[in-house]
């Protein structure tokens, strides 16, 4: 049996509700501007605005070893990540993108907090971007309360573990198997002793996927945790590390809520609450330890896309050696594909070829998941 653990949530444990959310207001007056490319945040509860509608957070809470995350367009990615923690205890941070109201910080035009009985569905969708090498979990948050509170703690929290790596558990005890979203799932169940903690952990690794959060909100109604009149307060897609984490990324993240009041719901066509807006056929050429790749991304909304981007995670051991019709930054890793002078816009329709020649060691293996200016993409 892995050794259990006592999971503090972000700003929500070790170092105290009132610290935390004075660190949090803190940062927040110095560091919450609309993110720009590329913008590094090293402060410990730092945060940045990006697609104008959600916020990324660096939330290093559990060590006082720096943690430093790059902001970019579509989500962020681990820069920097020293020291650990015992591993049958909390993690050190949980750097995440959310949208939603958390301790204080709300995302530009938010729709939440918002009743669960009002919620007829809330689409999302979210890519990561992993690494080895290190101890950690990649989560998706949701949160919930009696109130519509914008601050504090939640009574409620729904973790779905899209991977871990190490002997690091959930919080609580396995108290069984569900079928959620079209997906198996171990589920736990606790407390952590500020609030109920329900976990749905993926038995392999899942690279990115698009899914209605309230699937899992009803999961934790029928079981008692949550009822049809409270709250869902914000949403969040991060990771959780103990030891290292440095590349770990969220290479996109949406999310939408759509209600009764509004059946129609937010967002116009291409929107990053709308469903995947585009198709990504990958096709390579492999010989030993090196291969290329001819990558056809297809816009499948009703608006051009200008000044596309293409995120996406490289297997570990594979490395970019050079690439054509595009700008590929960085090498490895959590990539993005950036159009060039010539064919940045992606009519409506319409679709374009880039490639790269990189090498691998081991099995080659290709990308799981794609997204294009933050939203993510069908595969062909």
């Amino acid at each position: 049996m892995r050794p259990s653990r006592h999971h503090i949530r972000p700003l929500q444990g070790l170092l105290g509700a009132l610290l935390a959310t004075f660190a949090l207001v803190a940062s927040l007056v110095t560091t919450a501007a609309p993110a720009q490319a590329d913008t590094a945040i090293c402060e410990a509860f730092g945060t940045a605005t990006i697609q104008g509608r959600y916020l990324v957070q660096n939330n290093r809470w559990g060590t006082s070893a720096e943690q430093c995350i790059t902001v970019t367009d579509s989500g962020f990615r681990i820069d920097r990540a020293d020291g650990s923690v015992p591993t049958n205890g909390a993690p050190k941070s949980y750097p995440s993108v959310f949208d939603g109201c958390h301790y204080t910080a709300c995302a530009p035009g938010t729709r939440l907090p918002a009743r669960l009985s009002d919620i007829s569905a809330a689409p999302t969708s979210v890519s990561f971007g992993y690494v080895d090498n290190a101890i950690y979990d990649a989560a998706y948050d949701i949160w919930l309360d009696p109130t519509p509170r914008t601050d504090g703690v939640n009574r409620t929290e729904i973790m779905v573990w899209f991977h871990h790596t190490g002997p690091v558990q959930p919080v609580g005890s396995k108290v069984g198997t569900a079928t959620v979203a079209g997906r198996s799932w171990e589920v736990w169940s606790g407390d952590n002793g500020s609030n109920d903690v329900l976990s749905f952990v993926a038995p392999s690794a899942i690279g990115g996927w698009s899914f209605d959060v309230m699937d899992f909100v009803r999961q934790a109604v029928s079981r008692g945790l949550a009822a049809d009149d409270w709250y869902l307060t914000s949403v969040q897609a991060g990771f959780e590390p103990w030891q290292d984490g440095t590349g770990l990324a969220v290479t996109s993240f949406s999310s939408a809520v759509t209600t009764d009041a509004d059946p129609g719901g937010p967002g116009e066509p291409g929107d990053p609450g709308d469903p995947a807006a585009c198709e990504v056929a990958y096709t390579t050429n492999v010989w030993p330890g090196g291969f290329t790749a001819d990558v056809t991304v297809t816009n499948t909304a009703a608006s051009p896309v200008d000044g596309w981007r293409l995120a996406f995670t490289l297997p570990s051991g594979q490395r970019v050696t050079n690439a054509w019709n595009a700008s590929v930054t960085p090498f490895s890793g959590a990539v993005t594909a950036t159009g060039l002078d010539h064919n940045a816009r992606i009519a409506s329709g319409g679709s374009l070829t880039f490639g790269f020649q990189g090498t691998y060691g081991g099995s080659f293996v290709a990308p799981g998941a794609f997204s294009l200016n933050g939203t993510a993409c069908a595969t062909a």
